[in-house]
């Protein structure tokens, strides 16, 4: 299955996290199971401490089920999603 880097910024101003609705609803919406029901699979997921952006890496047949996986992040900030590979893939190719 493809993989796919993705990372979601934010203002503080409309930071979910203190929210007591949208923040645990986004936690539920990114949980391996709910991510199954859109062909999804979450391979890891960080926040950058104080720095209001969030990383993925997620597995998906294509950009577009990760796109409309993520469309609750894109609607409260900027949304950037990149092709990538495990490093072993990486390494079996000779090539970044």
């Amino acid at each position: 299955m493809p993989l796919f880097v993705v990372q979601h910024k934010h203002t503080a101003e409309s930071c979910p996290a203190g929210d007591p609705q949208m923040g645990p609803m986004l936690l539920t919406h990114i949980a391996p199971p709910n991510a199954a029901t859109f062909g999804i699979t979450v391979e890891g997921e960080a926040v950058l401490d104080g720095q209001h952006t969030l990383y993925m890496v997620l597995g998906a047949e294509d950009e577009a089920k990760v796109r409309d996986f993520m469309a609750p992040f894109a609607q409260m900030g900027s949304l950037e999603v990149w092709p990538a590979s495990h490093c072993e893939k990486v390494v079996e190719r000779g090539k970044c």
